[in-house]
């Protein structure tokens, strides 16, 4: 049983479309169905905005450049993407949730938390899941995956359970058990760093993790510990937001072996191109979502942050630019040529919904 019963009284499903673009592609083109198609332009600075399952089967995963997309699936179809077309068929989706609740949280184009903790009849969760699958089914000709549970990250996680067009629930009374087996990886704000630390105190599973006192996570963790100790035991009072207002994007990556700042900039393009990806699908959902300042994100060697940033007065309106601004922030870094880099990090901020300004000039 979950410790905290504030956290029982909460019924959240969390909606994944399967495959989305790659998907909706397919339903618009059938002479695609059943191949490998890859969402994305074809070049050295893209990467892969989506891939369908018989992709997936070749290694081909979301925000991977799409050259090496193409060495891993030679027979790949590449589709340029349709953010237009995508956001049409994400507001039908959208459409559906709110014949059953008004509390959504957006996530993307293609998942959104809702709650719907309030009584819809006599219909279950489960009930409720399975009608917006059927709706979605019925009238887009789409598959959606669903996660049903007493809270948000629990959801999630149920909701890749059987995918693809699967359900899976995680009832309160299971919640425990259901995560003691779990890698701990699967927990959410959990990644390859946080969970090579993690191994390092002896903690594989959430089993693992659960045997640890929040006293000792709080000392190698700081706040973060707490979190963990929390969700270790099922417990996410995150209540889901029905207006999430994006303030910034980001995209960073710690490298295997630390760097001289002369190699890094093959490393900023390719993450400055998985920024872009992620802020071309955060602006296909909104009109005139707009940024204006670039970031660009170094850790040293011995773990200090060094950042710079440059603000326009029109908005950035390409990966070119974006990968041309990062790398002149990169000559504005005064550090020691002999210092090493681990980590590098591309940020779009400064968003705005309003309508372009038409000059270029610089604001700082």
């Amino acid at each position: 049983m979950v410790e905290k019963s504030t956290s029982t009284l909460r019924r959240i499903i969390h909606i994944d479309m399967d495959a989305f673009y790659a998907s909706v592609e397919q339903l618009d083109n059938p002479s695609l169905r059943g191949l490998p198609v890859v969402v994305a332009w074809k070049g050295s600075r893209s990467v892969v905005c989506a891939a369908s399952y018989e992709a997936r089967s070749f290694g081909v995963r979301s925000a991977m450049p799409a050259l090496r997309a193409e060495r891993l699936c030679p027979d790949a179809v590449f589709v340029p993407p349709n953010f237009t077309r995508y956001k049409e068929v994400s507001a039908h989706v959208r459409d559906i949730f709110h014949r059953y609740t008004e509390i959504i949280e957006p996530l993307s184009l293609d998942e959104a938390y809702l709650d719907v903790t309030s009584p819809q009849g006599e219909a279950s969760a489960t009930q409720i899941g399975e009608r917006i699958r059927a709706d979605i089914f019925s009238e887009l000709g789409l598959t959606a995956s669903a996660g049903i549970s007493y809270n948000k990250y629990l959801a999630k996680i149920a909701s890749d359970w059987r995918k693809p067009n699967g359900l899976f629930v995680i009832p309160p009374s299971r919640a425990l058990e259901f995560l003691a087996e779990l890698p701990v990886g699967r927990l959410p704000g959990v990644g390859r760093i946080n969970e090579e630390k993690l191994a390092r105190v002896g903690v594989e599973s959430v089993e693992d993790l659960r045997q640890l006192e929040a006293d000792l996570l709080q000392k190698h963790f700081g706040k973060w510990g707490l979190r963990l100790f929390d969700l270790a035991r099922g417990i996410d009072n995150s209540p889901v937001k029905p207006e999430r207002l994006t303030s910034q994007i980001s995209s960073e990556d710690t490298f295997p072996h630390d760097l001289a700042i002369k190699d890094l900039g093959p490393q900023i393009r390719r993450i400055a191109s998985t920024a872009w990806a992620a802020y071309e699908r955060e602006a296909s959902m909104s009109n005139n979502f707009l940024a204006r300042t670039v970031t660009l994100k170094l850790k040293t060697s011995d773990f200090r942050i060094v950042t710079r940033s440059r603000t326009y007065s029109s908005p950035i309106t390409s990966v070119e630019d974006l990968i041309s601004t990062a790398g002149a922030l990169l000559n504005r870094i005064d550090l020691p040529e002999e210092q090493l880099y681990r980590l590098v990090g591309v940020g779009l901020s400064g968003i705005s919904r309003d309508s372009p300004v038409q000059d270029g000039l610089f604001l700082d």
